[in-house]
């Protein structure tokens, strides 16, 4: 007899972007799943940079770890994940990106029903095809209709994503970081983003920590290799810690103890959002209304100005401000957001 693969018994599989801040947006799906069967499991396809969120995420039974090498098919990463996939018997896979490549092992591990949206000829790899991808403004709608029934009306707020932190686990990492005695604010910095214009430059994170460390707050710089530059500056300028490396955990949990958390549209403004710390953001090239956190969020901030623009986004997406750079945002505004979030924060509940 085959088993229904609606039933509770057959895991589902999410397959999804690999970015740092799309896996942390596509838990808004997971909770939605859980909301209509709360006894079905629910995996998530990962890389082995963002796996750690998924070790957060109330909902997600195990991350299914598979490095896919970009701009490649990588037949044999292909073949060995589809192995694995086909050993744990899902019965639907929700396939995120557009991308050929993302179908394929889902569909050599024979996983019955396969969902997504049409694109790069992926008849026959997909046997649930979705229609009307572009007429979806936001990326989480896009990702959300996957969830319902073809033809549902989207709801009209969607599940907000969660990042759970045991307090024992953060607690044992600031013993082990030499950071569990620390009595003052703490104020995490995130420099790195993907794209000309999206980072903040490297003079007014370390014009801010400066600024904080005299208010007397302690401040953190978290990110990868890439933003060692930016934090050995502010280090040199403010005394802040350099908690940048390699492994996502610690900025998971690094974002988890702060008590503010400064960011550009990045990744770890995503992370910071779903933990709960109070996180202040800065857009430039970038529209807020499709990009920020399905999280409350203490402050957006834009360059000055261009409000027609500002508007024109909402519409139109990132072209309407492609033009601006968060050079435009002053130090001044950025230290005054975090000032207030550091206020609103002591006030009794």
């Amino acid at each position: 007899m085959t088993i229904d693969p609606h039933q509770p018994d057959r895991p589902v599989l999410i397959v999804p972007f690999v970015w740092i801040g799309d896996f942390v947006r596509v838990h808004s799906v997971v909770r939605l799943l859980k909301s209509e069967a709360p006894d079905r499991p629910v995996d998530m396809v990962s890389s082995t940079l963002c796996s750690p969120l998924a070790d957060y995420m109330p909902g997600v039974r195990r991350p299914i770890v598979s490095d896919q090498p970009r701009k490649k098919l990588g037949w044999a990463i292909q073949k060995d994940l589809a192995a694995r996939l086909r050993e744990a018997g899902y019965g639907q896979a929700l396939i995120m990106s557009r991308k050929w490549k993302a179908a394929l092992a889902p569909a050599l591990a024979g996983i019955p029903i396969r969902t997504g949206f049409a694109g790069e000829a992926r008849f026959g790899l997909l046997n649930d095809i979705r229609w009307g991808e572009r007429k979806l403004p936001r990326m989480i709608d896009q990702m959300g209709a996957l969830a319902l029934p073809k033809g549902a009306q989207l709801p009209a707020e969607w599940p907000v994503p969660e990042l759970k932190v045991p307090p024992e686990e953060l607690a044992r990492w600031q013993e082990l970081r030499g950071l569990g005695q620390e009595h003052r604010p703490i104020v995490a910095l995130s420099p790195g983003a993907v794209g000309a214009g999206k980072a903040w430059p490297p003079e007014s994170y370390a014009a801010l920590a400066k600024a904080l460390t005299a208010d007397g707050a302690s401040v953190w710089v978290l990110g990868g290799p890439a933003e060692a530059v930016t934090a050995a500056l502010v280090v040199e300028t403010a005394g802040a810690r350099d908690l940048t490396g390699t492994d996502l955990r610690n900025a998971i949990l690094a974002l988890a103890a702060a008590d503010v958390s400064v960011t550009n549209d990045s990744g770890l403004m995503h992370v910071s959002a779903a933990l709960g710390t109070p996180t202040v953001a800065i857009f430039g090239p970038t529209s807020p209304w499709h990009w920020k956190p399905l999280n409350p969020v203490s402050a957006i901030l834009e360059p000055p100005g261009d409000e027609e623009a500002r508007l024109r986004a909402r519409e139109i997406g990132n072209e309407a401000v492609a033009h601006r750079s968060t050079a435009g945002v002053a130090v001044d505004s950025v230290l005054a957001a975090v000032r207030a979030a550091l206020v609103e924060k002591t006030k009794p509940r």
